[in-house]
């Protein structure tokens, strides 16, 4: 097994940083110090911080709409508890939170690529969950997408502030219930 090139470990340590404390948890000397390269080296494939910022925001949301899959391939009741799985295993298996609902909460002081990179994330994520409640013909899809997330960024927040992952399950137990498995 090869080691990851260079970026990917770059990207991995900036992401888990990120993932513990936002976008000012990182700097382009910790990341060095932590894969073992020059921080020239970094500099290298990112010329700035918010070239950084920006392709991590990018890479995990293109990670998480692969992993969830085609919102037409599949049944609204097991593509939803796909879609609440994936958030929990970041908080409960990786023991990390969601990247761009870090960066989502440091909107305001982000940089611009940066920002629009996390409202992608949340757009194409929004337009994911519209898709499955469309198809289950549950409620107003729009509004079902919008409080899908919310209280799973939410439920996140909660069990990590309580230190207690019993508390996502619990905040996140209504959204299952509301489109049964058939």
């Amino acid at each position: 097994m090869s080691q990851p090139d260079t970026v990917t470990r770059i990207l991995d340590s900036a992401e888990r940083l990120a993932r513990q404390g936002g976008y000012n948890a990182f700097s382009f000397r910790q990341i060095a110090a932590e894969i073992g390269v020059k921080p020239a080296s970094i500099h290298y494939h990112f010329a700035t911080k918010e070239d950084l910022g920006a392709a991590l925001a990018e890479r995990y949301a293109n990670r998480f709409l692969k992993a969830l899959g085609d919102p037409e391939e599949g049944e609204p009741p097991q593509l939803l508890l796909r879609y609440i799985d994936a958030y929990r295993a970041a908080l409960v298996t990786d023991e990390l939170m969601c990247l761009c609902g870090m960066f989502g909460a440091e909107i305001g002081s982000l940089p611009d690529p940066v920002a629009r990179q996390t409202r992608g994330f949340f757009e194409r994520n929004l337009a994911w969950l519209t898709r499955v409640f469309t198809r289950a013909n549950r409620g107003d899809p729009d509004s079902c997408a919008a409080r899908t997330i919310a209280t799973l960024e939410g439920g996140m927040i909660l069990a990590r502030a309580m230190g207690d992952m019993a508390l996502f399950d619990k905040s996140v137990r209504a959204l299952s219930a509301e489109m049964p498995v058939a």
